[in-house]
């Protein structure tokens, strides 16, 4: 099964916060098969924007999204 995981980031509000400051300017770094090829990348862009504090990157599990065991998955309720 492929697990597929999306890598995000942009400037907070506050450090301590998960709110974006602009969401307009989130950062969509990619979507990576795998958690390791995820956390490669989070942790570049990590790295790349340590000197500010209010930066931010988060992986996000994409394939938790979706349960393919049930007949209708909470994210089909959107439509």
């Amino acid at each position: 099964m492929q697990r597929l995981h999306l890598v995000f980031g942009g400037e907070l509000t506050d450090p301590t916060k998960t709110v974006f400051r602009n969401v307009d300017d989130i950062h969509v770094v990619g979507i990576f098969p795998d958690y390791q090829s995820a956390f490669d990348a989070w942790k570049s862009e990590a790295q790349r924007t340590v000197d500010n504090a209010h930066m931010r990157y988060f992986i996000a599990h994409l394939h938790r999204l979706r349960d393919e065991g049930q007949e209708a998955s909470p994210t089909e309720e959107l439509d």
